[in-house]
């Protein structure tokens, strides 16, 4: 099912944007963990919309309603359900995409597979709002990995060409990511604001890029072929509305090197195998090998711009022009790193129940 995540857990997402409500079930997950919902709202907090001037201005308080699997702070063994209720929808500005689909959107596609039976308020589930409750299940994921000493974050990478610092690839420092606006250098983080400041203003929008890092893996998680790390995080990323492109370790970069360049030489250090450099990603044949796992994701530019565009009416067959309407953000990419770190947790939170885990 394509709203199904998991090996070993099982997420399903469910909602539509306007609906009276979204939300998420985790199944397979064991009885026993703690669950800090005061931690997991500061989490929901960093991807809630409408809370400064490069967001979209639609505010929903985003506070999950736990349906079962927790009883007394801890999971009981039954499956996690959570909804958030949606409380701010103008669904009247989007009654016409079923004839006159939106450049960059699902309208057309989901007109096409759906044969007009799609929601198409705030893009139905499509839309980005459906992130919120993947964030519930990652924030409870990012939880129980730290308890294991496994820690993921993410910063802004770049934001319409503008770059921040980079990630040590060995040593990533995740302690420094600013809190308000997830970058390593403030200076490069105000560029990339004044960056989507001028866009707002020309009624467009900017993309950016994403890095992810997650240290304290043990080696050997992961399967080649098919099972292998890559593909499992990569497929719950490409979930992400938005996100077009994932790389790992040095990425597409890798391929203007040589061998001699690229490969990552083994030494021992404190009695274990460590690389001395790290441009696999912490990642090979599919296994991880106990460095720093680093992968990057590419956001598109938000395609909603209120910019007069060219569209069609599917119901005369002929050219039309286009004014979207609706609230939305000039870019995703600061509310998207939450998600990214939400997708990754679970992805590897499914990886160590691979191997067994233990309370």
């Amino acid at each position: 099912m394509s709203s199904t995540y998991g090996e070993h857990l099982k997420l399903s997402i469910f909602g539509q944007s306007h609906a009276p409500a979204i939300g998420m079930t985790l199944d397979g997950i064991p009885a026993g963990l703690p669950v800090d919902l005061e931690a997991l709202q500061a989490f929901l907090n960093r991807r809630a919309p409408g809370q400064n001037d490069y967001s979209t201005p639609r505010k929903e308080e985003d506070r999950p309603e736990f349906l079962s699997g927790v009883l007394n702070g801890f999971t009981c063994g039954a499956p996690l359900a959570a909804i958030i209720r949606n409380t701010n929808t103008r669904s009247g500005d989007y009654a016409n995409l079923k004839d006159c689909p939106r450049p960059g959107h699902a309208d057309y596609t989901a007109q096409v597979k759906y044969g007009g039976y799609q929601d198409t308020a705030g893009g139905g589930h499509f839309s980005g709002r459906l992130t919120a409750p993947l964030c519930i299940a990652g924030g409870l994921c990012k939880q129980w990995l730290e308890a294991k000493g496994i820690r993921v974050g993410a910063h802004i990478a770049a934001i319409a060409g503008i770059e921040d610092e980079a990630f040590d690839p060995r040593s990533p420092q995740l302690d420094d990511v600013a809190a308000d606006f997830p970058v390593l250098k403030p200076e490069a983080g105000e560029k990339m604001r004044e960056a989507v400041a001028e866009a707002r203003m020309e009624q467009d929008s900017v993309g950016g890029i994403i890095e992810c890092a997650v240290t304290g893996l043990p080696a050997g998680l992961g399967e080649p072929m098919f099972g292998g790390v890559e593909g499992r995080i990569a497929q719950i990323v490409y979930g992400i509305p938005a996100v077009k492109g994932v790389e790992f370790g040095m990425g597409f970069e890798a391929a203007k090197l040589r061998g001699s360049q690229n490969n990552d030489p083994f030494r021992m250090e404190n009695g274990n195998v460590v690389t001395a450099t790290n441009h696999c990603g912490g990642i090979l044949g599919g296994i991880t090998n106990g460095m720093p796992l680093l992968f990057r994701a590419a956001i598109k530019p938000t395609p909603s711009i209120s910019q007069v565009q060219r569209s069609v009416s599917l119901s005369r067959g002929e050219n039309q022009e286009l004014i979207v309407k609706g609230r939305h953000d000039p870019c995703i990419v600061p509310r998207a790193v939450p998600v990214v770190e939400a997708a990754a947790a679970i992805a590897i939170f499914d990886l160590l129940l691979d191997s067994g885990w233990q309370k």
